[in-house]
């Protein structure tokens, strides 16, 4: 069978990943015009990939999906309260419309967490419908991801049939950092499923030009930007290129259309920053992360331009890292992203989380683009091509070189591209495989994989070595296979090519999967908590500060500043470190204070472990690093004048007070001179008030 690519209807069909050198009526002679392809074949063409479908095609979607539910629900409960920022501000939520709404920290509304709030919406109203646990805030983020799988699987069933979106479906699922964050409650879960969407309303309006298709694409990103601001826009080059190129239309109307794709994120992103902007700052919390409370500056500062640069709000607080790629702690951070760099996505740092099939879909797209070359310029193929390698390389290199704030786990964004580009290249490359250049990129690619594969195993040379001999032995093999094309052997019977086709396939996905699947399986069977959390064998996570987090999950910066973590190690446990202030008797004493806000503490992510521990408010004294102007201390002053805060605990923070923006020093300053001291099991609390 050769390979060709869905012809768009009315337009001259023309060879593509398998031009051969003997005429056909799809594949003519080197240097002979394409010969129009029947009809009859065009049917059959279309009805595979958009008629009735074999009997095999339904079960083994509903298959995939409920493997990756499976995969994503198991032992959730274990994964507790992953990130504690963000489960606070989840169960702030729960309790008070306005927290809803803005993303408040707490319920009283003092501060937000530094992101937008579309990603905490949907946990937080399962809370309130089912009661707030750990479970009805991490069920939701299974269930996103178990959507981006079927979503990712349709949008590419509809360009290669359904074996390659089976192929990129379980590619997707299968990725480590998409098992760990569709398991955790950073917004990245929300972000990336709001992006798959796009992808695939895109899809559908590139088929016939359909600006409404465009539209609903565009108010899809606008919700990605409201789940991760900036990060969210990234896939817009990709998807404008695919449209403009591609889509069956004047180039005039193709412009227009975008244009009203613009409008769409226009009208979903703008209507809540107008909402916010021009809401007082007396009937909402402070926004987190600027310095004027400021939704804008947050977007523009802190988390967009600085992330880039790594200056003017490229860490929180608003500091710098000293011109050191990579985050704080020098370039050897793994936690914060490693050396910036062209290689950074192979690296030790975001490798083992995205990279198993990054090889594979590098070496497909640019031998899908040399192949479709010669098509019709609104061929299906080449449109996804540019649509999910757009995807891929824009975002690639934004995360290779920024040298603001990056963190491994932002890697899930690269995940969809990747797998969809793995689903069509190897399905249409599998199809022309008759044709030998197509069939040596194919055999490269599958050892590649396995080779890949293998080294990063290596880097935890302590877990399953025979794992990496396992996978480059099936690589070499499938290759093989492939290159000598035996299921195709004229000397076997013609019963045995069904079985030796049925086998190539199979070592060839094992070949390519065995490393991703197993390093996925081991970061599912791993519970999973604080801010910076990896994939792989050995649970690890940062609870929060600039520490250098290895794989052990150790965060030397918590353990330098004293604090314990839960389980007597540094930091890394459940929730984080600030967990370890939430003494019994600690707990006690917030428990009973009757005021509005029970206390105030310098830091976020010790804030948010008293409120979980209490169910309490808490105010995060300069939001999530103790840097941020809020409270100042005309306005503490106020707050404790009229009774709404109940005590003051000192210490914690990243940095501790004087640090940042903030006007902590002055705050605890003024608290250490006018009240008295007294200590409540391992910290240092003074009652406010009389």
């Amino acid at each position: 069978m050769t390979a060709t690519i869905s012809p768009t209807p009315g337009a001259q069909p023309t060879p593509a990943w398998a031009p051969g050198d003997t005429a056909t009526a799809d594949r003519p002679t080197a240097g002979r015009p394409a010969a129009p392809r029947p009809p009859a074949r065009q049917g059959r063409r279309e009805r595979l990939l958009f008629g009735p479908q074999p009997r095999w095609v339904r079960p083994s979607a509903a298959l995939l999906l409920a493997v990756t539910a499976v995969l994503y629900l198991w032992n959730l409960e274990a994964t507790g309260y992953a990130n504690s920022f963000y489960a606070a501000a989840i169960q702030a939520g729960t309790k008070d419309w306005t927290a809803l709404l803005f993303g408040s920290l707490d319920a009283g509304n003092a501060i937000t967490v530094d992101k937008p709030p579309a990603a905490l919406w949907l946990p937080a109203l399962a809370g309130r419908l089912f009661g707030y646990s750990a479970l009805s805030m991490l069920i939701p983020q299974a269930l996103m991801g178990v959507a981006a799988v079927g979503l990712l699987y349709l949008t590419v069933k509809r360009v290669s049939g359904p074996a390659a979106g089976l192929l990129a479906g379980g590619a997707l699922a299968l990725t480590p950092v998409a098992a760990l964050m569709f398991r955790f409650n950073n917004p990245d879960a929300m972000l990336t499923l709001c992006l798959v969407l796009a992808a695939y309303l895109t899809t559908r309006a590139i088929e016939k030009a359909g600006w409404k298709w465009l539209a609903a694409a565009g108010a899809v990103i606008g919700l990605a930007f409201l789940s991760k601001m900036l990060q969210g826009f990234l896939i817009v080059p990709g998807l404008a290129l695919a449209y403009l190129w591609a889509a069956p239309a004047t180039l005039g109307r193709r412009f227009l259309h975008l244009l009203g794709a613009a409008a769409g994120i226009a009208v979903v992103a703008g209507s809540y920053v107008a909402l916010f902007q021009l809401t007082p700052g007396s009937a909402r919390p402070y926004m987190a992360g600027s310095e004027t409370n400021s939704f804008l500056e947050l977007t523009f500062g802190y988390n967009g331009l600085g992330r880039i640069t790594g200056s003017g709000g490229g860490a929180p607080g608003g500091g710098t890292f000293g011109g050191n790629a990579g985050g704080p702690g020098g370039n050897g951070n793994a936690g914060f992203g490693g050396t910036a760099g062209i290689a950074r996505m192979f690296g030790t740092s975001f490798g083992g989380e995205v990279s198993w099939l990054l090889p594979a879909a590098l070496i497909l797209l640019l031998a899908g683009l040399w192949f479709t070359r010669r098509e019709a310029r609104s061929s299906r193929t080449r449109a996804a091509l540019l649509l999910w390698g757009g995807w891929l390389v824009v975002t690639a290199g934004i995360f290779s070189f920024m040298s603001g704030t990056v963190h491994p786990y932002y890697a899930v964004a690269l995940a969809p591209a990747v797998a969809a580009l793995v689903g069509i290249g190897a399905v249409e490359l599998w199809r022309g495989r008759a044709y030998w250049p197509a069939r040596i990129v194919l055999a490269a690619t599958v050892l590649a994989t396995s080779v890949w594969s293998a080294v990063l195993l290596g880097r935890d040379p302590a877990w399953l070595p025979g794992l990496r001999v396992i996978a480059v032995v099936l690589g070499v093999l499938a290759a093989a296979a492939l290159l000598l094309r035996v299921d195709s052997m004229a000397a076997l019977p013609a019963r045995l090519r069904k079985a030796a086709t049925a086998g190539v396939v199979i070592l060839s996905l094992l070949a390519g999967g065995l490393g991703t699947t197993a390093w996925t399986l081991a970061t599912v069977a791993q519970p999973h908590s604080g801010s910076i959390p990896t994939s792989g064998p050995t649970a690890s996570a940062m609870g929060g500060g600039f520490g250098a987090a290895g794989r052990t999950g150790t965060d030397r910066g918590f353990a330098d500043r004293g604090f314990a973590g839960p389980t007597g190690g540094a930091g890394g446990g459940p929730g984080g470190p600030g967990e370890a202030m939430a003494s019994p008797e600690l707990t006690a004493l917030l428990k009973s204070s009757g005021a509005k806000w029970s206390a105030i503490v310098s830091g976020a992510t010790q804030a948010a472990s008293l409120e979980l521990a209490t169910g309490t408010s808490v105010i995060a004294l300069g939001g999530w690093n103790g840097g941020d102007p809020y409270p100042t201390l005309a306005q503490f002053q106020a707050m404790v004048a009229s009774g709404q805060i109940g005590y003051f605990i000192s210490g914690g923070g990243m940095g501790g007070f004087g640090g940042g923006r903030g006007g902590n020093s002055e705050v605890a300053a003024w608290v250490a001179a006018n009240y008295q001291a007294q200590t409540v099991g391992t910290a240092t609390v003074y009652k406010l008030g009389v």
